[in-house]
């Protein structure tokens, strides 16, 4: 589609709304129809329309909601339905997607004059409305182009998507498999009726138009299919979260995994930008009285920043101008388009004033010519898009060389570090992001100069092409004239198209480079906040050092801190103070001691090693682990520290941090800002909004899927759930000091500023602990059971009677009876807790059975006789909400996915660098991974490298499930010692397998 489709021009009539399935039909017909009027559109009268319209109004939102108000109009099903029912027409329903094709061509007029009443009534939410038609209509073709096939199936009435999906396996939540690939072409479209999108949802896609599509541009620069493109817009416009949409909707985006999904977020938020700021150049251009057709056109067109850039340099305010634009005012543009289009009749002698500079002489107008000629073929879009191809095919390489830096102060230790690229030379499309990223580096740094070579076999095909196609005079020309287009050719290539392809290829280039780097410290990150919890032990946290000493800090199995102290281990008095450490683990019962990888590391490891050998802390039986303890010292100091642990010493705060990471690692580091956690590659490089945006992402994915227990988790751990942030985690914790323990999830809507938005994302992940609540709340629970306004089933779910009112009214509305639910201890969100208590009855089973063996056994057999399949459509979901709800009610209470990830590596003993000998077979612990290889702490003070070449499929465990072939900090690996070079410390090493 070459625009988004114009508003709908036809006589008012009168609006019948059917049904709400046929509604969906009716919104993707009308949308048919729109595309019809796209050729009619022109960008010089629709662009100043649109970006006039809407200001005005944005002052007035009470308009918005209207649409709001007639959804319930549509359907006069359970209130469940009503609140779930406009989000996609993108996706067809199972059971009556036939019947919807067959009544296609009745509903397209009722909907066109629906629309087009609406637009009487309020012109700018029409322009809303029929921009949001556009991704409804994109989503829809695809779904019944896949969809053809789909078996008829019930819709359900709580979640509700329908269609052939694949088997969810246990731990899919949260995509830690192998990855499915991303170009899926699915024989049946997933298909259902999820959660409402509001109709007055308000993004940059409805408010700014370009001649391209953005759900096609998407799904191009992805390889992802065009309907779960769109399928991705709506959500992200409706502000869902990326682990809700991961663990409650994967039906809609084809099970893409977490990572796949942030990249379409990130590819999204790109083009958004690129088309804002297309918008705002048009805009300033306009003002400056510089506008045309054809350069309105060009921008409309651009789908980067570089297109813009080369675009609309010439027109930016205070520009001196091109060459171009000087001989364009000289009034030598009707000579450039007659050397086109009438070359018999141009005589350019008729152009000469001797008393006007730039005309003074034939050469003068020659060169004047040429320089338009040049100008016109730089501007042109087929043009760029030959020599674009042209490069695809070629050979176009990067090259990089030491700079002349004689004259210069450049550290030579920085040019030693560059010696691989001082001479270098690779193909761009096989070069690496790691080698783009140091190039780049060097190349700020002055020690390297960078440069995109070219052949020249491209320049000469590419002036072939020209002459004999797209600039070929209609007639024929003299050869002085021939000559001047030849020139103005050479001219165009060397002064503007080449400068416009390298920076094109090294802006693309650095970009995926960049975004391949976040995406491994994100996938890095991941593993860290998923190590093992290490429960139920009292531990001695050790933060070493020389001069001012080792703080200790022993905390309880609840993290509770026991005692701190200070001893100093390697000032000469090491004999004396281990009998303070015997008698402290002694005292404290306490067998583990965690020590930070900082400063007097090693020596503090040799210390402990050497007393554990001599069994010096008899009867204990004393191992020890080294962990991470970057940003640790920057916590100690931050005010939430000072808040966690008044009074207390910072350095002896770094101690207790370095323990608690051992304890529970995602509680722990959660509190340190994630690009402090040093598990990147060239993390200061990149951008670092993106660095920040996919991080926080990152965590909030694994609080999230790890749940939080709400009454006993803290503020800084609750707002990284999904739909919480900051305020709504203090809200959250301030409503459970003055009212006490939250009894189920329905509470949550008592706490201000929590919205049913917010409620839908965060209260899956929400976890209450039904052993505290028997222990702490019985007397509650047993006095609350008649509270009026609320029906509650016999499962304990609770009803919202407002729900639809605005949040003021709704806080004082909602009635909730406080009566304990079992399915809150689960994953289950609330939204399916009707399905799970028809699935219990199914199966016969309780609630008071949920997590036991019995559970589990009446689950398989009853799979076992019905299928998965058959057992969702009879309950009218779907199979992968089946899952879920499968997995919550088997699940055992205290259940924990991250027992599944590596635990620290506990040791007594220690080896050195200088014991090593090649070919010695070691086992160790992934310390970071990047793009060019694998740092494996394999206990001698130095990291190894695996090289990413020795890293193979056939090495990779095939019982644990795993995202690619790259291994994440924490996994357990044996290795071969292949390269000592001991004066550089650095150690090869060749991965044999992973533990």
């Amino acid at each position: 589609m070459s625009s988004l489709p114009r508003r709908a021009k036809v006589q008012v009539q009168g609006v019948v709304l059917k049904d709400e399935f046929s509604s969906f039909s009716e919104l993707s017909s009308a949308s048919e129809e729109d595309d019809k009027e796209d050729s009619a559109w022109e960008p010089q009268k629709k662009v100043p329309r649109s970006r006039k319209q809407p200001p005005p109004k944005e002052s007035k939102p009470k308009r918005m909601p209207r649409v709001k108000k007639n959804a319930p109009q549509i359907s006069d099903g359970s209130e469940v339905v009503v609140v779930k029912e406009e989000l996609n027409s993108s996706v067809a329903i199972a059971d009556t997607a036939l019947e919807d094709r067959k009544n296609k061509l009745d509903t397209v007029q009722t909907l066109k004059t629906a629309k087009t009443k609406q637009k009487c009534a309020a012109q700018p939410h029409t322009v809303r409305r029929t921009k949001k038609l556009k991704v409804d209509e994109e989503t829809s073709k695809a779904s019944n182009l896949e969809g053809e096939s789909s078996s008829s199936e019930t819709p359900s009435t709580s979640t509700v998507w329908g269609g052939t999906c694949k088997k969810e396996e246990n731990d899919d939540d949260f995509t830690f498999g192998q990855s499915p690939l991303k170009k899926i072409k699915t024989e049946t479209c997933p298909q259902g009726q999820p959660v409402k999108f509001p109709a007055n949802a308000n993004n940059i896609k409805e408010e700014v138009e370009m001649n391209w599509d953005m759900v096609q541009v998407l799904s191009e620069r992805t390889n992802i299919e065009p309907w779960v493109c769109a399928n991705i817009i709506r959500l992200f416009n409706d502000d869902n979260t990326i682990p809700f949409i991961i663990r409650y909707r994967k039906e809609l985006i084809n099970n893409l995994d977490a990572d796949s999904l942030r990249e379409v977020q990130q590819t999204l938020e790109e083009l958004r930008a690129v088309a804002k700021k297309v918008h705002s150049t048009i805009q300033k251009v306009k003002k400056e009285g510089k506008m045309s057709e054809c350069l309105l056109k060009a921008m409309l067109n651009c789908k980067t920043f570089e297109e813009l850039e080369h675009v609309s340099a010439p027109y930016k305010t205070g520009s001196k101008g091109t060459k171009a634009q000087r001989a364009r005012q000289l009034g030598l543009e009707g000579a450039a388009r007659a050397l086109l289009e009438k070359p018999g009749e141009l005589s350019l002698l008729s152009y000469i004033r001797p008393d006007v500079k730039g005309l003074s002489t034939l050469q003068d107008i020659e060169i004047g010519v040429q320089h338009i000629l040049a100008d016109m073929i730089a501007k042109d879009k087929d043009t760029l898009d030959f020599i674009r191809n042209l490069c695809q095919k070629r050979h176009v390489c990067i090259q990089s060389s030491l700079a002349k830096v004689s004259s210069k102060k450049v550290n030579e230790k920085d040019v030693d570090k560059f010696l691989l690229y001082q001479h270098f030379s690779c193909n761009i499309r096989n070069i690496h992001h790691h080698q783009i990223l140091a190039i780049n580096r060097g190349e700020n740094l002055k020690v390297l100069t960078v440069k995109v070579n070219i052949s020249d076999g491209v320049k000469d095909e590419f002036c072939r092409w020209c002459i004999q196609n797209r600039w070929r005079p209609r007639s024929f020309a003299r050869p002085e004239l021939m000559k001047i287009l030849y020139n103005s050719l050479n001219d165009s290539f060397k002064r503007l198209i080449y400068p416009l392809l390298c920076r094109e290829f090294r802006a693309k280039l650095t970009s995926d480079a960049e975004k391949e780097s976040v995406m491994m410290f994100g996938r890095n990150l991941r593993q860290l906040l998923l190590t093992s919890p290490v429960p139920g032990r009292t531990l001695m946290g050790v933060d070493p050092g020389y001069k001012h000493g080792c703080k200790l800090a022993i905390i309880s199995p609840t993290s509770q801190i026991l005692h701190t102290d200070v001893v100093y281990l390697h000032c000469g008095q090491g004999f004396r103070e281990a009998a303070k450490i015997k008698t402290l683990l002694l005292n404290f019962n306490c067998s583990t001691v965690v020590i930070g990888n900082g400063t007097a590391c090693r020596e503090t490891e040799a210390y402990f090693a050497d007393l554990i050998m001599k069994n010096y802390f008899a009867p204990l039986d004393v191992v020890y682990c080294i962990v991470s303890e970057a940003g640790a010292s920057i916590y100690s100091v931050s005010p939430e520290a000072n808040k966690e642990m008044p009074g207390l010493d910072p350095n002896l705060r770094s101690a207790v941090s370095i323990a608690r990471r051992v304890q529970d690692p995602l509680a722990e580091l959660v509190k340190i800002e994630p690009k402090h956690i040093g598990v990147g590659m060239y993390q200061h490089d990149v951008s670092q909004t993106l660095l920040k945006a996919t991080l926080d992402s990152v965590v909030e994915e694994c609080v999230s899927f790890v749940g939080v227990d709400i009454n006993i988790c803290s503020e800084v751990l609750l707002r990284h759930i999904a739909g919480l942030n900051a305020n709504r985690a203090k809200n959250i914790i301030e409503w459970r000091e003055k009212n006490g323990p939250f009894i189920n999830r329905e509470q949550l809507k008592k706490v201000k500023g929590l919205g049913p938005k917010s409620f839908q994302q965060c209260a899956g992940f929400i976890r209450i602990n039904q052993d505290y609540i028997r222990t702490f709340c019985s007397q509650q629970t047993e006095t609350s059971g008649q509270i009026q306004g609320v029906a509650v089933t016999s499962s304990a779910d609770v009803e919202v009677t407002n729900e639809k009112q605005g949040k003021k009214k709704s806080k004082t509305a909602v009635n909730i009876l406080l009566k304990p639910n079992p399915l809150d201890q689960t994953c289950i969100h609330p939204e399916s807790y009707d399905i799970a208590m028809r699935f219990l009855s199914s199966i016969g089973g309780t609630l008071y059975e949920i997590g036991k063996p019995e559970m589990q056994q009446k689950i398989n057999s009853f799979l076992e006789k019905e299928g998965m399949e058959k057992i969702a459509e009879r309950l009218q979901t779907t199979v992968h909400t089946l899952q879920v709800i499968i997995d919550g009610l088997s699940q055992p209470e205290s259940f924990d996915f991250r027992t599944d990830f590596d635990k620290p590596d506990f040791k007594r003993s220690i080896v050195c660098l200088e014991d090593l000998q090649i070919g010695t077979v070691l086992t160790g612990k992934v310390e970071n991974a990047t793009l060019f290889g694998i740092f494996v702490d394999i206990g001698v003070g130095k990291s190894g490298l695996i090289p990413i070449r020795n890293v193979t499929e056939a090495k990779l465990s095939k019982t644990k499930k795993r995202r690619s072939l790259g291994l994440g900090p924490g996994e357990r690996v044996e290795v071969q010692v292949l390269n000592i070079d001991i004066p550089r410390s650095r150690i090869t090493l060749d991965l044999i397998r992973v533990l």
